[in-house]
């Protein structure tokens, strides 16, 4: 589809720094601008290791903020000058400036915010104060815009509770984890001696190491497991809680079947070939890893934390789930799964996460009316 039949249309995050949200924003970034539409990336900061993935045909503009508060007045100033048919924004905090920003310049974009976390686990557990009290901007917020997306039921069900929306005006549109690219990259060469043929099955963790992720639980699980079978552990993943991990493997007296080697740009290969995915997080907006492991053909297990792994794994059908924390459930659940002869094809199931289904969702969102059909033509038409 030529650019010139194409809609302006503005994403709008604080960064691209590793992270669930800004990785969904990009692909659908990229995905709108393959449909002909001429799409601009608004970062609060142009930075973070996704830089490099975003197409040549998406234009970035960067406000070039210390913090996403002080991008305010360039955002309203990009809006004025640039009138955007739509702004799609990510992540509470901006989505909170994306609306002021609106209100402020006068201009008739239409705004959808997308939520991609459980509020109410997100903010118990926040350190910032500035967190705790974002309900409240929240609560001013979202009913402002045009149209507000969740990423899960369960996200969607939290927050129409925490801020007094309609449960019925919130869109559900799960993440679109499953794209080509990522598929291709899962069968690029890796070498690593615990991945040969012959040697002990790898349980793999991924995502960033802190108290949300819950890694210990993985860690103390492992070492249950590791007392009724041989295998190993490797955890993909950069962050704060990495001296407290390195000292409980060392405490567990697992430093020879443990391994936390850092951010991998690439964690395909290694979910392709390992035997077993964790997901151990106590909390989640969706858990697109999980997805991710599952389009590799990877066996998964997952922890029933809101919000999201439930729904991706069909309360069980798909991949086995265990009760948040429970260090004894997860271990048994691991020797269950490495035991088994025969898996269910989770890389079926992760089909339903393809990102063409939901660019096609969210252009119904962004751009109504869109009628299935309208849609697909869409897609037919890319160039």
């Amino acid at each position: 589809m030529p650019h010139d039949t194409g809609v302006h249309m503005a994403i709008f995050l604080p960064s691209l720094r590793g992270g669930g949200a800004e990785r969904v924003m990009l692909t659908l970034a990229n995905g709108f601008a393959e449909c002909g539409h001429k799409v601009d990336l608004v970062l609060a900061r142009a930075e973070g290791t996704y830089l490099e993935d975003v197409l040549e045909t998406v234009r970035i503009v960067d406000l070039d903020a210390p913090r996403v508060l002080m991008c305010l007045p360039g955002l309203v100033r990009y809006l004025r000058r640039e009138r955007p048919a739509t702004l799609l924004s990510a992540l509470n905090y901006a989505n909170v400036v994306a609306v002021a920003a609106r209100w402020l310049s006068r201009v008739p974009t239409r705004l959808v915010v997308s939520e991609h976390a459980n509020f109410t686990v997100s903010r118990a557990n926040a350190k910032l104060l500035r967190a705790r009290f974002m309900g409240y901007f929240m609560l001013w917020a979202y009913p402002r815009a045009d149209g507000v997306v969740a990423v899960s039921s369960g996200v969607a069900v939290d927050l129409a509770a925490t801020i007094g929306l309609r449960r019925q005006s919130i869109q559900v549109i799960y993440n679109p984890v499953v794209t080509p690219d990522m598929i291709a990259r899962s069968q690029q060469r890796l070498d690593h001696p615990w991945l040969d043929s012959g040697k002990p099955p790898v349980v793999l963790g991924v995502g960033r190491l802190t108290p949300q992720k819950d890694f210990s639980l993985l860690i103390r699980a492992f070492a249950q497991l590791r007392t009724q079978r041989e295998a190993r552990l490797m955890i993909l993943g950069e962050g704060e809680c990495r001296p407290e991990l390195e000292v409980l493997v060392h405490e567990l007296g697992l430093e020879q079947d443990v391994v936390l080697p850092g951010f991998v740009n690439n964690p395909y290969p290694y979910m392709h070939r390992v035997a077993l995915f964790v997901l151990s997080s106590r909390w989640e907006g969706f858990g697109n890893v999980l997805a991710e492991a599952m389009a590799c053909g990877t066996p998964v297990i997952s922890t029933d934390c809101p919000s999201g792994p439930a729904e991706i794994l069909g309360n069980g059908k798909w991949g086995r789930l265990v009760s948040v924390s429970d260090v004894n459930a997860l271990a048994a659940a691991m020797v269950a799964t490495l035991d088994e002869s025969t898996h269910p094809d989770v890389a079926t199931r992760a089909s339903d996460f393809g990102v063409d289904q939901v660019v096609m969702d969210y252009l119904r969102v962004l751009l109504p009316p869109i009628s299935e059909s309208d849609a697909r033509n869409v897609f037919s038409q890319q160039v």
